[in-house]
């Protein structure tokens, strides 16, 4: 005759019941953490970016306010470099301004508005690609030694393509023709979107060149001076293992 053992089946039962309790507090955890990358983090970016985008445009109409002075990089610049730039958080230099292209503003400093009519985005653009300074606020990152907007040579932006706003999410539906408009305290001016690269290494920097070409897919980009804007991010989705390129040509420029 078998003999049962009711401590044990006790102890077994108590042992089932607290790794069913460590389990699903996990997957509980688990589910935050996913529901603040997902959701939490754009509420709060996109609401930043909205206040900022107001409080630009709130100083532009005040009279006798002035830019701000040219950036100077904090130590240790590029070590916070966002995974959806490219590069080593620079790019070539961008050769010789127009006359009518903006100031250079300070470091991390928001001082132009990007507006994608076909994305319907509206978005804060600052000074570098620092994650905490700048883009996980929501905010469109100006690469450092390219050119500022108007600028001969390549304007170069980078956004998150997931979380913190994800500003730079849709870039893949845009189409050769569409507005990229680029507001400043003086002016606007307007890119039209001519070239996508749908796909390309992260140490490509060639993208964000003064005359912007692929330096792995040649066959991608231009071979003459000009007043480019680039807009960089990753792709797939939720990674950063590869980036998206969206290139324009400036097509005019409007006094405010």
């Amino acid at each position: 005759m078998v003999q049962r053992n009711p401590r044990g089946r006790r102890l077994a039962a108590r042992g089932l019941w607290s790794g069913a309790e460590v389990v699903v507090t996990f997957g509980v955890v688990l589910l935050l953490l996913v529901v603040h990358q997902l959701w939490w983090t754009n509420r709060q970016a996109r609401a930043d970016a909205r206040h900022e985008v107001q409080s630009l445009e709130r100083e532009w109409r005040r009279p006798g306010s002035e830019d701000a002075g040219v950036p100077s990089a904090p130590p240790g610049e590029g070590a916070d470099t966002d995974t959806d730039a490219v590069g080593e958080g620079g790019g070539a230099p961008a050769g010789g301004a127009r006359a009518a292209a903006a100031a250079a503003p300070r470091w991390d400093q928001a001082y132009a508005v990007i507006r994608i009519p076909r994305l319907g985005l509206t978005a804060p653009v600052a000074q570098g690609i620092g994650k905490s300074g700048v883009l996980d606020k929501g905010y469109v990152g100006h690469y450092p030694r390219t050119a500022q907007p108007g600028g001969a040579g390549n304007f170069a932006l980078a956004g998150h393509r997931n979380t913190h706003g994800e500003p730079f999410r849709y870039i893949n539906r845009l189409r050769r023709g569409d507005r990229i408009t680029v507001e400043t305290r003086e002016r606007v001016y307007t890119y039209v979107v001519d070239k996508t690269l749908a796909q390309t290494a992260a140490r490509d920097s060639g993208v964000i060149a003064a005359v912007p070409r692929s330096n792995l897919k040649p066959a991608f980009g231009y071979s003459e001076p000009g007043s480019y804007v680039t807009l960089t991010t990753c792709t797939p989705e939720f990674t950063s293992r590869y980036r998206l390129v969206v290139w324009g040509k400036l097509a005019g420029v409007q006094e405010r």
